[in-house]
């Protein structure tokens, strides 16, 4: 038996001993929990003490951590080795972050001097369109972008602008992922084509739903803009620069094939944003993303963060069968958060086979929700509080979430003191006779108090973790982002599966490429099942 399986079977067993250990009782009999499960890391601050593991479990999970030498694989990651095997490729977004004198190395390769050309590129760009410089085919300044993406071309950009976004943006940034034409009509409503730039964002340029939606725009703009014009509003940002350039770009932004789609923020993805927000803020975010790299490189594994988060998640799924997870952030700036995740961790670690290609002999990654706070609280929690399923919670909390509440903690007060009061809910619970005793104090009657007091008990006893920052700074944004790439890594190395293939994806895409042969052909093809026929015809009426 390899010494990762001697650490799992060994979380497992703890893991089915601290079941029955009530995470507020952990308080009295285990004086240093705070302490030692709370760990600061590029300013930001998380608290674990609220997880279901005993101080015994604790450490099991860091033994599995151990087994599976996360620090070899870290440096390996780090190091531009081939972590994504099923491809043969480095993944190296810590170097879209990295100081212009970093000498990463993808697969040998230098490609420092590569991203900090870029980056320059990017800087320029965005300096020269918020000073005017750079204009439209009619001369006039831009004073809106469309940016065209699905998936990790879209939600991370879009997670940065719903974040960092100032109140009154000087430049009205829209985004468009889906292929309903109602989402493009929707961003195109009220601009003006002479002052737009619509930034299509591909890494193959030839993503199905990416440039339907490019042809959109650019059928838009024709309207209005004569062929030799359109390029000054048209750019693209892919790996492919020649077929952007084919296509009508302008002008292109590159990034290179070790730049996975869901990490991929920190390059020329971003570019809309880093024109919108200016690029001094950008840079900012870059330097929060790289503090967290610096933090998960030197910090022991007992005070990692990203180690810590991962093993939370794997001590709940693979210890105590807890198959989903909710993710609340109390910051309007981070409504976007939950389904950055989805992407990030669904689509990284959601895996059927080990690295070697046989069956996972664990569960890997669980089911991603949320909500903002406090939305979720008037939706989902009631079900996570009453629920038979303990679906543990992640709460991410912002200390002065707009620059008008820095002076007064008082306004921000109502918001995170429902997250830490949900987490404690969560943890505590109340008894039947907890329930039936305040009932009578209400003035309830015996028989009253009898009825409704199953109905008002909270078992309790349901995990969280709490993520705390002072503000939605750049820097504080940055580094949350790769706190949780870090995390779902490290997940990747425990479960022993690839996070940086998506396979998935595609067998999706190729079926709806044949389906629409089918459509444009009038009808269902031979050996197509009855069911898709049945509704094809449907919806051919």
């Amino acid at each position: 038996m390899t010494a990762r399986n001697q650490a799992l079977d060994m979380l497992r067993a703890v893991a089915r001993k601290d079941a029955g250990a009530r995470i507020l009782h952990q308080f009295a009999t285990d004086q240093g929990r705070t302490e030692r499960m709370g760990v600061e890391a590029a300013g930001l601050y998380l608290d674990l003490s609220k997880q279901s593991w005993t101080a015994e479990g604790f450490e099991a999970a860091l033994d599995l951590a151990r087994a599976c030498d996360i620090e070899g694989r870290r440096a390996a990651l780090f190091g531009g080795e081939a972590v994504n095997n099923t491809e043969g490729r480095a993944v190296l977004h810590p170097a879209l972050r990295a100081a212009d004198d970093a000498d990463f190395r993808a697969l040998g390769e230098p490609v420092s001097k590569e991203v900090a050309a870029t980056r320059a590129g990017m800087a320029q760009f965005a300096t020269d369109i918020g000073s005017g410089a750079e204009t439209g085919g009619a001369k006039q300044p831009f004073t809106a972008i469309v940016h065209i993406g699905i998936g990790g071309s879209d939600l991370g950009p879009r997670l940065l602008w719903d974040a960092l976004r100032p109140l009154e943006p000087t430049i009205d940034l829209r985004f468009v992922a889906n292929i309903d034409p109602r989402d493009m009509g929707e961003a195109l409503a009220g601009l003006d084509p002479e002052t737009t730039l619509v930034v299509v964002v591909s890494k193959t340029f030839t993503t199905q739903e990416t440039l339907a939606n490019a042809d959109l725009a650019k059928a838009w703009l024709a309207e209005s803009l004569s062929p030799r014009r359109m390029g000054k509003h048209l750019v693209g940002v892919t790996a492919a620069p020649e077929k952007a350039e084919a296509w009508g770009c302008g002008r292109t932004f590159g990034f290179r094939d070790w730049v996975g789609g869901r990490y991929s923020l920190w390059s020329a993805v971003s570019l809309s944003v880093a024109v919108a927000l200016g690029w001094d803020v950008f840079e900012r975010v870059l330097e929060g993303a790289r503090a967290m790299d610096e933090h998960f490189l030197a910090a022991d594994l007992e005070k990692n963060a990203p180690v810590l988060l991962a093993l939370a998640q794997v001590f709940n799924v693979e210890g105590l069968g807890r198959h989903a997870r909710t993710v609340a952030p109390y910051a309007h700036g981070l409504r976007r958060l939950p389904a950055f995740l989805q992407q990030l961790e669904m689509e990284s670690n959601g895996k059927r086979v080990k690295r070697d290609g046989t069956p996972v002999d664990t569960a890997t990654g669980p089911i991603v929700f949320g909500e903002p706070g406090t939305n979720g609280q008037h939706a989902f929690f009631q079900q996570i509080h009453q629920g038979p399923q303990v679906v543990p919670a992640e709460f991410v909390v912002v200390a002065h979430t707009s620059d008008a509440a820095m002076d007064a903690r008082e306004g921000d007060a109502p918001l995170w003191s429902n997250a830490l009061a949900q987490a404690q809910a969560l943890m505590v619970g109340k008894t039947e006779a907890e329930a039936r005793a305040e009932l009578l104090s209400a003035g309830a009657s015996e028989a009253e108090a009898e009825r409704l007091a199953p109905h008002k008990t909270f078992p309790g006893d349901r995990p969280s973790t709490t993520i705390l920052m002072d503000a939605l700074t750049p820097e504080a944004v940055g580094a949350l982002i790769a706190l949780y790439e870090h995390k779902t890594f490290v997940e990747g190395v425990i479960w022993d599966i690839n996070s940086f293939d998506q396979w998935g994806v595609e067998l999706g895409k190729v079926l709806a490429k044949a389906i629409l042969q089918d459509v444009q052909a009038g009808e269902p093809s031979e050996g197509l099942d009855p069911s898709t026929a049945e509704l094809m015809k449907r919806l051919m009426v």
